[in-house]
């Protein structure tokens, strides 16, 4: 039987499965979708700011102080998103930067000036951070515990170190950083800060060695083992880690605020867990993202200066933050159904 070619399909009415693409498309496709919704929040408050109170959000001293309050809770965050990238936790941010702040600024510290006064804050920190990091990965203690017990003596530690009172700091090369007369181009030195630890932190996450054996611990750390990781040393270095961060934010909140206080840094820890995880960080480790944290800071420091503004109550506040939290786990979940 002779078989007769069929005649050539017709597909001039079909959409090509390759060739031209629109740039637009192209570009959403390579866009994640968690960092385009955090600018879409953080560009929605920004408008609600400037509905509601013009004249004062939109000024420029008042920009400036977002950004500087931003800056010492940002440094923190960095710092906890390389810890939950790896399957971590640590709760004692906040009483580590309270401590470190503290301890920095007795008298007798600051009897060695401003050299003295940075290298105590960072060495505390560090101390602190180390603790951590034994006992999690040596003193095999579950971070939860480790970081809870650190938390607790911290806080007892820095009020036995003040007696309840403030510090005030009498340094004037520290108290002149926190004036406008040190800002670079109108930028406070904080926020330079503040950008440099985000840009070294986002390329030791995504350009590093480190970074890798970071993502590859939470992802799976029996495997990470096998591949030749030294996974006990890596969570040591990423408790070391977050405890230099601390250390440095305890630093930027002297200059931002003059003194030292027991009190400080309260609540750091869930502010900085709650930034990295909307900003796209997993809670369970494996994947960690310092531009979604940074923008997770911003737009939680956004909320706050635009609630004080308006002489709203803080409760109203933490309703409206606990909100964005769970709106964003939820683009979390429909963005990794999606993938």
């Amino acid at each position: 039987m002779t078989q007769h070619a069929s005649p050539p399909r017709d597909n001039t009415d079909k959409v090509p499965t390759t060739g031209q693409v629109p740039v637009w498309r192209g570009l959403f496709a390579r866009a994640d979708v968690r960092t385009l919704s955090l600018l879409g929040v953080l560009a929605a408050l920004v408008l609600i700011g400037g509905i509601t109170k013009p004249d004062e959000f939109l000024d420029t001293r008042n920009l400036q102080l977002v950004l500087t309050q931003a800056s010492v809770i940002g440094v923190v965050t960095v710092g906890m998103t390389f810890v939950i990238t790896s399957g971590g936790i640590d709760l004692s941010v906040g009483a580590i930067v309270a401590l470190a702040s503290v301890w920095a600024t007795t008298v007798a510290t600051q009897d060695y000036g401003f050299a003295g006064v940075l290298f105590t804050a960072v060495i505390v920190g560090v101390g602190c951070g180390l603790v951590n990091g034994l006992l999690i990965a040596y003193g095999n203690m579950v971070p939860f515990i480790a970081t809870l017990a650190m938390l607790a003596s911290a806080r007892g530690l820095a009020l036995q170190i003040t007696d309840g009172r403030t510090q005030i700091v009498t340094i004037d090369g520290i108290l002149k950083l926190g004036e406008r007369d040190s800002y670079v181009l109108g930028v406070p030195p904080l926020v330079l800060v503040f950008a440099v630890v985000t840009i070294i932190g986002w390329l030791l996450l995504n350009r590093t060695t480190f970074g890798r054996r970071t993502v590859a611990v939470g992802g799976n750390a029996e495997a990470a083992r096998l591949a030749g990781i030294d996974v006990r040393r890596q969570r040591l270095y990423l408790y070391l880690l977050s405890g230099l961060c601390c250390g440095i934010a305890a630093f930027l909140l002297i200059v931002l605020s003059g003194s030292g206080q027991n009190t400080n840094g309260n609540l750091y820890e869930l502010d900085a867990i709650a930034a990295a995880i909307i900003g796209g960080t997993l809670l369970s480790g494996g994947r960690g993202t310092i531009t979604g944290s940074v923008l997770g800071v911003l737009i939680f420091t956004t909320i706050t200066n635009i609630f004080a503004l308006n002489n709203l109550q803080s409760d109203v506040q933490q309703i409206a933050k606990g909100a964005i939290i769970v709106a964003a786990v939820l683009v979390q979940r429909r963005g990794a159904r999606t993938s």
